[in-house]
């Protein structure tokens, strides 16, 4: 997972970086669930970052409920998503709408494309799941 992450002169909060990269890594399946994460001091070591940047980012992770950590022993991956109460799941979902959007317009990507692509991930995903 180290290779795969990496800080860029957006704006965006180094942490914030982190701890996304660190949820899109879980989402994408490159980290599974129950697998041990890199320490933070690996991770602060690798990035040539401080150590309470990425300690922030660890926490902020472990708020979202995606990883857990174990005093002493690791962090790891939780063993099962977190679950959205139903009264904030179309607020959580706006918001992804919204940052997906924005992220869009500010790579330059035409958003009716992304919606297409969007739409054969989870079509490859359903019949993945159906056929299992």
């Amino acid at each position: 997972m180290l290779d795969t992450l990496h800080i860029k002169a957006s704006g965006v909060p180094i942490y914030v970086q982190i701890r996304d990269q660190i949820l899109a890594a879980i989402a994408s399946g490159i980290l599974k669930p129950g697998e041990r994460m890199p320490t933070m001091r690996e991770v602060a070591v690798a990035l040539r970052i401080d150590l309470n940047t990425v300690r922030h980012a660890y926490e902020s992770a472990q708020e979202t409920g995606a990883i857990v950590l174990v005093r002493a022993q690791g962090t790891y991956v939780a063993e099962r998503p977190p679950e959205i109460p139903f009264e904030s799941h179309d607020e959580k979902l706006e918001q992804l709408a919204q940052k997906t959007a924005i992220s869009a317009y500010n790579s330059g990507i035409n958003l009716p494309q992304l919606i297409n692509r969007l739409n054969e991930i989870a079509n490859g995903q359903m019949a993945k799941g159906e056929s299992t």
